[in-house]
């Protein structure tokens, strides 16, 4: 059967075979990844700090070609050669459509592509102001907001680094929009507002590999409902000065 999305799965090249105990094959999510399925629509990764979904997305993006630091396909700069070779062992499984538009977007990095993007004298399709010009946030929703169309394939890694809650959910209308004109999104992210995009497929990156759960069955779910519904008494618990013996 023939496959419309953009990117069907992900999986560790059979014809090669990587040091296990060498960066970043070491890490769970890599070590483990098994075939990572993705959806036609929105796939959340998500996992605590070091658990390799930053690097698992960014080996994603350089093996489709974007550039490790962000940006479009036809952004070639460099800063500081930072990104691992797990690019050159993954085999991506596609769908019988190419995507229109593309970009991979990385909070850490964005100031730099920012710079790019001023240096290449293309910061009119990002909106009425130049992105130095805005907040990080402003920013980034300009870049949402303005640079991306329909018919895309987003890679989002932690996009909500600079936003606040309402522009979250801002965002995430937008994510919606382009959803509905044909665009597929892959995301990394801490945020428990995103997450909760309607339908979406999350995976969970654990010590023992990647693993799908449903939204309300994620650490992040469960940890955020805890507290809005008892912040008092989540902190009480949390800041408790143990008695001395």
């Amino acid at each position: 059967m023939i496959s419309y999305q953009f990117l069907i799965d992900a999986q560790l090249r059979p014809d090669k075979t990587p040091d296990f105990s060498a960066y970043p094959f070491c890490l769970p999510a890599v070590r483990h990844l098994g075939r990572l399925e993705f959806d036609p629509a929105v796939t959340f990764i998500v996992g605590e700090n070091g658990s390799g979904k930053s690097t698992l997305l960014e080996g994603l993006a350089v093996a489709l070609g974007f550039n490790a630091e962000g940006g479009s396909k036809n952004f070639n700069f460099s800063t500081r050669e930072s990104h691992s070779c797990l690019h050159e062992y993954l085999r991506i499984g596609r769908g019988a459509r190419m995507p229109k538009d593309g970009y991979f977007l990385r909070a850490e990095s964005f100031f730099n592509v920012a710079t790019a993007i001023e240096d290449l004298d293309v910061g009119r399709s990002y909106g009425e102001r130049p992105l130095h010009e805005q907040s990080h946030g402003e920013s980034f929703l300009a870049l949402l907001e303005n640079r991306f169309g329909g018919k895309g394939l987003y890679i989002l890694d932690e996009p909500e680094a600079a936003l606040s809650p309402q522009r979250q959910l801002r965002a995430m209308k937008r994510i919606h929009e382009l959803v509905q004109e044909g665009s597929q999104f892959v995301i990394a992210t801490h945020s428990p507002i995103l997450m909760a995009y309607p339908e979406a497929s999350i995976f969970v990156c654990t010590p023992e590999g990647i693993r799908q759960r449903a939204y309300e069955d994620t650490e992040h779910y469960e940890v955020m409902h805890e507290f809005m519904a008892n912040p008092r008494g989540v902190l009480k618990k949390l800041l408790e000065t143990p008695k001395e013996p």
